[in-house]
């Protein structure tokens, strides 16, 4: 191995990834099988997470592990955890990325069923998830959390009031967790900005627009690949005196 090669190296580790099917999640799942972990695809469609771990174990030769869940729902948790010990024996890398961000034309149309599924989604289930694997993750001596937050918890907007809440709330929990799993156990966020993945398709973007975005630093959006030297960064011991930290990768938003 090249010295890269070596800090970057996830050889043998165990990668769980919510939404893990799908856009940033499915780029961060494929980024870690590449550099030799093996991973659990989670999220709410169990067809999508067997697609993509068949595709991930025909491409990189790692083993890729995909179960249904709804991170939303405290219950369902457990299951997920036993499910991964069970098989794997172990997690050293969890990365809390499943979210929502519902859009609403007017405050009052945002009921508390909305709400709250944004809420248990984006901050209760990472909590929960958290909880449970980051304490056997203690009792290991090792293990990484990366929570994957928005750049719309630091830079709000009103069109998006309960994501940039659920999202902030979970830049705090970072921190916490940090102190709490510390020293073993590092926690960060990783706060992507705009990317083009599926989610971005309702944005209305103009494909001849060379600069969507003119007050951002780069006045572009992401492309999806992107987003995995910073994932990768914090997954490895890259990062091995970062913790309780925000890391950036949003296009330079002022």
């Amino acid at each position: 191995m090249g010295y890269a090669d070596q800090l970057f190296d996830l050889t043998d580790r165990v990668v769980l990834i919510t939404g893990g099917s799908r856009g940033l999640g499915r780029e961060m799942a494929f980024a870690a099988a590449r550099c030799g972990a093996d991973v659990v695809i989670a999220s709410r469609t169990f067809d999508s997470c067997v697609e993509t771990a068949n595709e991930i174990e025909a491409a990189t030769g790692r083993s890729a592990m995909p179960y249904g869940v709804h991170v939303g729902r405290w219950d369902q948790l457990d299951g997920l955890v036993d499910a991964v010990y069970t098989r794997f024996g172990r997690v050293d890398v969890l990365v809390n990325n499943a979210g929502m961000s519902p859009t609403y034309d007017k405050l009052t149309d945002v009921t508390e069923k909305l709400f709250d599924a944004v809420m248990n989604l984006n901050l209760k289930g990472p909590f929960r998830l958290s909880a449970l694997i980051g304490e056997r993750m203690v009792a290991a001596g090792r293990g990484a959390i990366i929570n994957v937050s928005t750049h719309g918890s630091v830079r709000p907007s009103p069109w998006f009031i309960p994501y940039a809440a659920s999202k902030a709330g979970l830049n705090a929990m970072t921190e916490a967790l940090a102190l709490a799993f510390g020293p073993t156990v590092r926690v960060n966020t990783l706060m992507p900005g705009p990317y083009l993945t599926d989610i971005s398709k309702a944005w209305n973007l103009d494909e001849d627009d060379p600069e969507p975005f003119p007050q951002h630093a780069l006045k572009r959006a992401g492309k999806p690949a992107e987003i995995v030297g910073a994932a990768l960064f914090l997954m490895s011991d890259a990062s091995s005196f970062t913790t309780g930290s925000i890391l950036r990768s949003d296009g330079g938003i002022p």
